[in-house]
Order: C-alpha cells, then sequence, then structure tokens
C-alpha cells in the first residue's frame, strides 16, 4: 500500500457569492486531477506546488501570472514564493516585471542562489540571467481573470497557491499574485513574504490569500506551524485561529493547508475562495464559494 499524499490548490479569496466561476473552476479540476497524478506516481512536493502554481499563472483565469493587475502607472508587477519543507529552504521574488511566473524565477533563487528573496530590478537580472521566460508583449499577454470585476480587488485577495504531501512525507507550499488593481508602485502583500502568505516544514504546508497588510502583521502562514507546534492544536483549529487574527487586524482572506498525515484544511471568512482539492484518502472537490 503507497503513502499517504495530499493537494490542495487555491485561486483567491476575492470571490463574489453567486458569481459564475466556471472557467476557472474547469481550469483547478483538470490541474488538481495532474498534480494527483503525479504525486500517486510518486512526484516530489516541491515539483508539485510549482508546476500547479506555474500553471495557474499561465492560464490568465486568476488574479496572477496573465490575470495580473496594472498599478497605478500601468505596471505589472509580480510577488511569489515556495518552501520546501523537508530542509526549509526557500525562494522568493517581490516587485517584479517582465517576467511571464515568478514561482519559477522564486525556485530558480532558491536552487540557484544563496539568497531568499529578490526584488525589483534585482529580480530582474537575475531571471534574465536564469533564461526564465520573458513576457514579450504585456498588451497582448495580459488577459481578465474568469468571473472577475475590478472592484473586487478594493482591499485585494487577488492569489493563488498550492501546498502538497508526497508519498515521502515531504510537504511544500507556492504562492504568486499579481497584486491590487491601481496598487501603489512597489506595494508588496504577503504573497512573497516567507511565513506571512507561504509556510512549509515538517509538520505543514500554508498559502494564504487576502488582505495582504493584515497577513503579514498575524505572520499568518507560520503562526499556523507554531500554533500546531507549539500549541498543540489540530490543523483545522490552528487555520480557524489564524483567520480570527487576521480578523483582529482588519484583514480577510483565507488559506489552505495540508499537514503531515495528509489533513487538509481550505477556511475562508470571504464570500468565497476558489479552491480544488485530492487526497489518497479519496477527499476531492472543486468549489468556488458556499451558499
Amino acid at each position: 500500500m503507497s503513502a499517504p499524499w495530499s493537494l490542495v490548490i487555491h485561486g483567491g479569496a476575492g470571490v463574489q457569492a453567486g458569481r459564475s466561476y466556471l472557467q476557472a473552476e474547469a481550469c483547478m479540476s483538470e490541474l488538481v486531477g495532474r498534480g494527483a497524478g503525479d504525486l500517486a506516481a510518486g512526484a516530489p512536493a516541491l515539483d508539485v506546488v510549482q508546476a500547479m502554481v506555474a500553471a495557474l499563472e499561465a492560464s490568465g483565469l486568476f488574479v496572477a501570472g496573465r490575470g495580473s493587475a496594472p498599478n497605478a502607472l500601468g505596471d505589472v508587477e509580480l510577488d511569489a514564493s515556495i518552501m520546501d519543507g523537508s530542509d526549509g529552504r526557500a525562494g522568493a521574488v517581490s516587485a517584479i516585471r517582465g517576467f511571464a511566473s515568478p514561482v519559477v524565477v522564486a525556485r530558480r533563487i532558491m536552487d540557484g542562489s544563496p539568497h531568499v528573496m529578490l526584488t525589483g530590478t534585482g529580480a530582474e537580472l537575475f531571471a534574465r540571467e536564469q533564461g526564465c521566460e520573458p513576457i514579450v508583449d504585456l498588451a497582448t499577454w495580459l488577459t481578465r481573470p474568469d468571473g472577475f470585476d475590478p472592484a473586487d480587488l478594493d482591499e485585494g485577495h487577488g492569489t493563488v497557491g498550492a501546498v502538497a504531501l508526497d508519498q515521502k512525507g515531504r510537504l511544500a507550499a507556492a504562492t504568486s499574485t499579481g497584486g491590487i488593481y491601481g496598487k501603489r508602485p512597489g506595494r508588496v502583500g504577503d504573497t512573497p513574504l516567507i511565513g506571512a502568505g507561504t509556510w512549509a516544514d515538517d509538520r505543514v504546508a500554508v498559502s494564504c490569500t487576502g488582505l495582504g497588510e493584515a497577513f503579514i502583521r498575524a505572520a499568518a502562514a507560520h503562526d499556523l506551524s507554531a500554533r500546531m507546534r507549539y500549541g498543540g492544536a489540530q490543523l483545522a483549529e490552528a487555520a480557524a485561529q489564524v483567520l480570527e487574527s487576521v480578523a483582529r487586524l482588519g484583514g480577510d482572506g483565507g488559506l489552505i493547508a495540508v499537514d503531515r498525515e495528509g489533513n487538509i484544511a481550505r477556511p475562508f471568512d470571504t464570500d468565497g475562495m476558489k479552491c480544488a482539492w485530492r487526497t489518497s484518502a479519496g477527499s476531492q472537490g472543486v468549489e468556488s464559494w458556499r451558499a
């Protein structure tokens, strides 16, 4: 009998109740099926979460990658991070322009440099050196996310992410965002900050989505792990407590998480969160909002 595995992906908590997200749901369903097949075949969690987030970026159906949000100057600044829970390695990129997949750049930073995070021009120089895919024509590359209106992002919930447990017991997480429409140039939310928007260790992997400033101040992703490690909380309890902490700081949103036993959590306190999941235990689903 093979060891347990689990995969959860999300497309952001900026969901409006009752609105149709059929394209986004179909995309997530196809992707989580592909990722589940890879995990069942023995693929590493780290590779799977990167592949899931890169595909969500490339789809143009979410506010990340091709579906990203221009800032107040009309530029598109992208953020992403990735973390390997088996050894604590991490890579992150913020405010990068001109490259199609910030999560790929983040992985290259993790694997090919002594750094955890690069930002702005430095990140762009590194991505160019690494041969990462450039954006040739921003105007034709950008798309409008499925079921989206710019007014939905007044406070920001446009993020994608993935968490996974593989058959060797390794956990990993990755997160990517295109930011808030009309944001101040240089603004960075929680997505690329290890411990705020993304975290993975030997106990749990977490990817967050919501009002970034509140998730930063709550150290949300790491706090979930700390509540389990030091406080003895179970996954669902810790995840709910983290969102309560974010709410006390004036924020809202959601998160996805998986623990080392393969249990998953996907709480949110907005109208909804685009999400899909599969586990070796047979749990599976796709959801954007609950009535």
